[in-house]
């Protein structure tokens, strides 16, 4: 490679959802520097789903043994990158940036002062409140922004592959779904169980969409929120469809574009859903839908009112703790019920 094409590593550790959301920043760098080439060091659990971002040259795992630290010290010796987005600024990305030995290192940081500052050529400091009412896009921005790149908004766009497109379409459950009907995939899980909406609450929206005939649904859950979708299935008096497989990623992506809408929390699978196309109607809690909303057009997003009228559950909630607020039980049944089927209603999804 020449040494005038930029090398390009950016720092996000975690988790799913912001690294769909970073694809504005990926693709604004993409755009800036056509020919660069672009790495994304993170946790090896998220990697899949840089693999499937066109902006995306390679991946690098985050190191946790000694020997993981020693093969990405070599790594970043051989690779002689020029530029280092670091948008984590914690005290091994510091680290990690330093070593590489870039001549451009760029941190942002959420706060007055910046972790390990020395390791860095330029630091984008940014004030404690600066998302409120903002996207955590515009955060990402100002990164490069101080790095004089132009910022492109618009959406993350994943590109799933073939092959696994075309096993997702063999699975049985998809199999048996009937043509010319819109299909509804459910996934109810969340990182939180403070977030989580009552599975008898899905049952009886799922209830509803089945017996008046307004699409298909078929439930999903990762292996260890398997028993939410037994809590909802056992509370339905309707059949659907469910997938128990274990999916990767890239598998998870190719499935949720063969979908016309997907049900779910504020969560990971959210952020891959908007990424590939398919409409979201998602469920949000106390930290609200502006931060964290979707990407693109078209979605449904549904928020309690806040600040709280009745408090879903006062003996456990924890006040000004937005990951251990209960707050999205107050979205009621009906609610759901409505901004599914205003969506599915779309005369453009299949009939």
């Amino acid at each position: 490679m020449s040494e005038s094409v930029p090398r390009i590593l950016v720092i996000r550790r975690r988790y799913l959802g912001d690294l769909v959301l970073l694809g504005p920043v990926l693709h604004s760098l993409r755009t800036h520097w056509p020919h660069a080439h672009i790495t994304v060091l993170t946790e090896a659990s998220y990697a899949g789903v840089l693999a499937i971002n066109p902006d995306v040259d390679e991946t690098s795992h985050f190191p946790h043994s000694i020997g993981d630290w020693w093969a990405l010290w070599r790594k970043l010796r051989a690779a002689k990158f020029t530029h280092v987005f670091d948008f984590d600024n914690r005290e091994k990305t510091a680290l990690i940036t330093w070593a590489s030995r870039a001549a451009q290192r760029f941190a942002l940081h959420n706060g007055v002062r910046a972790t390990w500052g020395w390791a860095y050529s330029t630091i984008e400091l940014v004030p404690v409140n600066f998302l409120i009412g903002r996207h955590v896009t515009t955060y990402f921005s100002r990164l490069l922004q101080v790095a004089n790149v132009p910022v492109l908004t618009g959406f993350t766009d994943l590109k799933p592959k073939a092959d696994d497109v075309e096993a997702m379409s063999q699975l049985p459950a998809i199999l048996t779904l009937p043509d010319g009907r819109p299909r509804l995939l459910v996934h109810p899980g969340s990182r939180s169980e403070f977030r989580l909406w009552p599975a008898e609450n899905f049952a009886s929206v799922l209830d509803t969409i089945v017996a008046q005939n307004i699409a298909s649904v078929t439930l999903i859950a990762g292996s260890n929120e398997r028993h939410l979708v037994d809590a909802i299935a056992q509370g339905m008096t309707q059949a659907v469809a469910r997938i128990d497989d274990s999916l990767s990623v890239p598998q998870l992506a190719a499935l949720l574009a063969q979908f016309d809408v997907l049900l779910c929390h504020d969560s990971g699978p959210m952020h891959v859903a908007s990424a590939v196309g398919t409409p979201v109607v998602a469920l949000f809690g106390a930290q609200g839908s502006v931060v964290f909303a979707p990407l693109g057009e078209g979605h449904g997003l549904l928020s309690p009112p806040i600040p709280c009228v009745n408090c879903a559950s006062p003996e456990t909630c924890v006040k000004g703790d937005t990951y251990r607020m209960r707050c999205v039980q107050n979205i009621s049944p009906g609610e759901v019920v409505t901004a599914l089927s205003k969506i599915l209603a779309n005369p453009h999804l299949p009939r």
